[in-house]
């Protein structure tokens, strides 16, 4: 259970960093995959929307976005790994 949360992490980590990627290339965000990536990575990234992470023309939105998760998912499973040890 906690390789399976680690890996869904690690996952959708690498979505969020192929939604920072795609921004670099004109019309992306318009293929099938690039919607795809959109519709599962905008609900979260919208958490941080309203942090106003810009510094000129660089957002820093996806980089809090990943710490954020990473941090997160390290705490869940350290959580779960006492908890599951515990017993």
């Amino acid at each position: 259970m906690i390789a399976l949360i680690s890996k869904a992490i690690t996952i959708y980590t690498y979505v969020l960093v192929i939604y920072a990627l795609l921004s670099w290339f004109p019309g992306a965000y318009d293929s099938k995959i690039g919607q795809f990536i959109i519709r599962i990575s905008r609900p979260y990234l919208s958490m941080f929307d309203r942090l106003n992470l810009s510094v000129g023309p660089i957002d820093f939105t996806i980089i809090v976005a990943i710490f954020v998760l990473q941090l997160a998912g390290q705490g869940l499973i350290l959580i779960l790994a006492r908890l599951i040890y515990m017993i």
